[in-house]
């Protein structure tokens, strides 16, 4: 049995507008005096039926996703499919699924295959990664917060995993969603000793040096002397635009 695939929609519902800045800023002073999973029930309760998780599928995934199923198994968990996933990533989200049933994981594809991409634009993510990022994995995102009537978007981003994310708030306004991370404070150590402490299971190419994991064409093992920002996208960015705002008028992020 397969996670669920979301079939996109030709117009979506605008949501009731908010201050999603204002909301942000209560949510960044509240969590930094909780532990993560008391920040993932903060979040629900202060939004009830409002709010979404993402997993990458990669290799912190099942931290993320470990605390969801003990805390708060209601939040819907979405997964965006770029098409260009490495194919251990695929089978070990199908082992994350079996290993938390109790989650509901929806995926989420480009409105645009991988085959058209390639074949109208060319390949993006060589010559115009904002570009990419928008069409692969910014709208699915925006669709998946529609659908949901989402106001508030949980990630596992860590302020340890780069430069970029180094002065993150706990949660922050991007466009009309408010993003909130109950994780960011965990080192790698504390990554590494939850994954052992709950026998986690591990991405399959963890073995193969990769430490961050996401589409095959822009991902890397770590080589000596690299920081694990420098095996994405040949070290020139670790955000594919999904974290950053879209500058879409219409979208939610």
């Amino acid at each position: 049995m397969y996670f669920q695939v979301a079939v996109a929609e030709p117009t979506p519902t605008p949501l009731p507008t908010a201050d999603p800045a204002h909301s942000a800023e209560q949510l960044d002073r509240d969590f930094p005096g909780r532990d993560a999973p008391a920040r993932l029930a903060a979040a629900v309760a202060a939004f009830p039926g409002q709010v979404v998780t993402s997993t990458s599928g990669g290799a912190q995934a099942a931290v993320m996703l470990d605390l969801l199923a003990r805390t708060t198994p209601e939040v819907p968990v979405i997964f965006v499919d770029t098409g260009y996933h490495f194919a251990e990533t695929y089978t070990y989200l199908e082992e994350l699924r079996e290993r938390f049933p109790e989650l509901d994981i929806t995926a989420y594809a480009p409105s645009i295959t991988a085959a058209r991409l390639e074949a109208v634009h060319g390949r993006l993510w060589e010559d115009d990664l904002d570009r990419y990022g928008v069409l692969t994995k910014v709208e699915p995102m925006n669709r998946a917060l529609t659908d949901f009537g989402a106001r508030v978007w949980l990630s596992g981003l860590r302020r340890s995993q780069s430069a970029d994310r180094a002065h993150r708030p706990f949660a922050e306004a991007q466009g009309q969603t408010i993003k909130a991370y109950p994780i960011l404070d965990w080192s790698d150590e504390q990554v590494e000793s939850h994954m052992a402490d709950n026998d986690l299971p591990r991405h399959p190419l963890t073995a193969q040096g990769y430490v961050s994991i996401g589409d095959w064409h822009s991902s890397a093992p770590l080589e000596d002397g690299q920081q694990p920002a420098d095996t994405r996208f040949g070290g020139l960015r670790r955000e594919c635009g999904l974290h950053l705002e879209s500058s879409v008028d219409d979208y939610r992020i």
